[in-house]
């Protein structure tokens, strides 16, 4: 097998995968929960927010409430006083209330499983969605959140301003039946090797492998 060309972004991507498969052979949920509709809660409460201090949290909301019904008789100050730690608790409070009522009223006390329907709930945008899609019902999806978008802009992946754009390029490069596992992967390598600050595009190994000569302070080829 000839080695990958690592001035294409066909290649940078082929090395990627295979190396992050060998690193993270397993890909674990980074979100603790029961079934999809406390995935769900929990990747809302994770927007701005780390999923450590996330698992820190949702034990004590679970306690109150672990599924729409009973989270719809929940007051709304009360969900705002339990994920206050998380941030944005007055936004997020309301999307979860409102979403749980949606739940019962449109869907039976069920989470959908389309990208349309999940993105009609309240405070449920393409990145949440896609990552239910992805972990709770299995689908193929490539959720693109701000440390993968960094990590795509900085391996040369994308040329992609938005999420949206990195996301549909993501997509182009990588095999479908590995999206799922692969965009945990890169958000495990990127929290534990190549991180906004520990790296600048010359530290961690996939940077250094692919990117040799930015070392020696040369442009290389996108």
């Amino acid at each position: 097998m000839s080695p990958p060309d690592f001035r294409t972004k066909q290649g940078r991507a082929d090395h990627v995968a295979r190396r992050l498969a060998e690193l993270y052979p397993e890909t674990p949920v980074p979100l603790d929960h029961r079934d999809a509709y406390t995935l769900l809660i929990a990747v809302l409460l994770s927007a701005q927010c780390t999923d450590k201090r996330v698992n820190e949290v949702t034990p004590r909301l679970w306690a109150e409430a672990d599924n729409p019904v009973a989270m719809a008789r929940v007051p709304v100050e009360r969900i705002r006083e339990i994920i206050r730690p998380c941030g944005l608790s007055p936004q997020k409070s309301k999307a979860i209330s409102g979403l749980s009522h949606l739940l019962l009223e449109r869907h039976g006390g069920a989470v959908p499983r389309t990208f349309e329907e999940l993105e009609a709930l309240p405070g449920v945008g393409h990145k949440t969605a896609s990552v239910v899609m992805a972990q709770a019902f299995g689908v193929p999806a490539f959720p693109v959140d701000t440390h993968i978008h960094r990590l795509a802009q900085r391996w040369k992946l994308t040329d992609g301003r938005s999420v949206e754009q990195t996301e549909r390029d993501l997509k182009r490069l990588f095999p479908r039946e590995e999206w799922n596992r692969l965009h945990l992967r890169i958000i495990f390598y990127g929290r534990e090797h190549c991180t906004a600050h520990g790296c600048d595009g010359t530290v961690c190994e996939l940077c250094r492998t692919l990117f040799p000569a930015r070392r020696r302070g040369v442009v290389t080829r996108k």
